[in-house]
């Protein structure tokens, strides 16, 4: 069975993820599809907007397959990976500057990959079980696909809280955060996408929207915003160690499970985006990392121990508290004839 569908409906691009069992993880191969789908229907008058869902309950996307990334970085020939990152941002930045509505339905987990399919779009919809994270420093990586832009821009400090925890959002917090724009009850979305093919018009997705559930990270925003200021990672760290509270020991023990250069390379990152929304700048950014990530980060350990052999006991490069800032340097400095281009 094929892992994506993309096909014409109506007045509608319809693109729809076929790898329920694998939660929709995104390949090397889906990305090229998308793209490809994307360049046609820009120039296509017969397409009105563009519908992206995903089959199965448990996931719209879950990312990127990162399994496949891992047996690349064991090869020692990391090419296949570069190009893999590279194809899945130029796909990202269409969407992000499509010409046209995009609307994205996104059920049960959003996560890494998944983001920069779902959340580029005009109209990004979540179900009141959906949750949302960009956990990629778990694994060793920084928040990619554009997601980096979205952080920088997520009101006070929760950019680099999403970034640096992986937190787990529900509806109201990403929509707070940046990362979708509704709640339409589940149960009312096949009679949406009909309207959506019949008359290529996104007015109505207002009218099915409900109001969000206030979350968790809006009621922790001070908090967060008191300790997650600081330049640097050994800065917002020492910030936490110094207050003897729930919040600070329980973000401290969730610091403590990712991958420390990863984590500062996403401070590093938020803060030079905050002063733009340019998602091309964003992307150029986050591929510095990634080309260098299967060589000089975390991130095939980190994979081994989250995905592989599910130890769950990765052994990081470095400590929270003397992570040198040349490395955050290091894997951000540009890449000169490599950059990533458009």
């Amino acid at each position: 069975m094929a892992d994506i569908h993309i096909r014409k409906e109506g007045k509608a691009g319809r693109i729809t993820l076929t790898r329920p069992e694998a939660l929709n993880a995104l390949s090397y191969d889906m990305c090229l599809q998308i793209d490809a789908a994307l360049i046609k229907w820009a120039e296509d008058d017969e397409v009105a907007l563009i519908l992206i869902d995903a089959e199965g309950d448990r996931a719209f996307c879950a990312g990127g397959d990162i399994r496949e990334i891992y047996e690349i970085g064991l090869s020692g020939d990391h090419t296949r990976a570069q190009e893999f990152w590279r194809d899945e941002y130029r796909m990202n930045a269409r969407l992000f500057e499509f010409p046209k509505p995009v609307v994205s339905f996104m059920q049960g987990f959003t996560m890494g990959g998944g983001v920069g399919v779902g959340c580029h779009g005009s109209h990004r919809i979540m179900a009141r079980s959906s949750r949302m994270a960009m956990p990629e420093c778990g694994i060793g990586l920084v928040p990619d696909v554009g997601g980096s832009m979205i952080l920088a821009h997520a009101p006070g400090r929760l950019g680099e809280y999403i970034g640096m925890t992986g937190a787990r959002l529900a509806p109201g917090d990403a929509i707070h955060a940046g990362f979708a724009d509704y709640v339409i009850r589940q149960a009312e979305w096949d009679a949406l996408k009909a309207d959506l093919i019949r008359t290529g018009d996104p007015s109505h997705i207002d009218e099915a929207a409900i109001p969000p559930i206030p979350g968790n990270l809006s009621a922790m925003q001070p908090m967060i915003d008191a300790h997650f200021g600081g330049g640097s990672l050994g800065e917002i760290v020492a910030s936490l160690r110094a207050e003897d509270s729930q919040f600070a020991e329980n973000t401290l023990e969730l610091l403590g499970r990712n991958s420390p250069l990863s984590m500062a390379c996403t401070v590093e990152m938020l803060h030079r985006m905050a002063g733009t929304r340019d998602v091309r700048a964003s992307l150029e950014l986050e591929y510095r990392f990634v080309y260098r990530s299967l060589e000089h980060s975390d991130l095939v350990e980190g994979i081994r121990a989250a995905v592989i052999d599910k130890d769950r006991n990765p052994n990081w490069e470095y400590d929270m508290e003397n992570l040198p800032q040349e490395a955050v340097e290091h894997m951000l400095a540009p890449l000169g004839d490599k950059k990533l281009t458009f």
